[in-house]
């Protein structure tokens, strides 16, 4: 199954491909992701405990608290998608 012309979320994808799928969630088009938006990526991905998981995945990845992943971010929340939801994202 293609999320909108990108792989499975389930098996491999490349950074510019995650990057393009979670730009989808910006709904405002601020460029950066709230925990709003980021429950709603990994709900459409089919996990579980969505608003947990987000807010986990963002107190990780969020190093200027405020309370949004920026581009400058998003190398932290590739390791938190990578360890602790079992994404496979590599550079190419």
């Amino acid at each position: 199954m293609a999320i909108r012309g990108i792989h499975n979320t389930r098996d491999h994808m490349t950074v510019d491909e995650f990057k393009e799928w979670l730009k989808q969630f910006d709904t405002d088009g601020d460029g950066k992701i709230s925990r709003n938006e980021l429950r709603e990526a990994l709900r459409r991905r089919g996990g579980w405990f969505t608003t947990m998981r987000s807010g986990r995945a963002l107190r990780q990845a969020d190093k200027d608290n405020s309370g949004f992943v920026d581009e400058s971010e998003l190398e932290n929340l590739i390791a938190f998608a990578q360890k602790d939801l079992g994404m496979k994202i590599t550079a190419w």
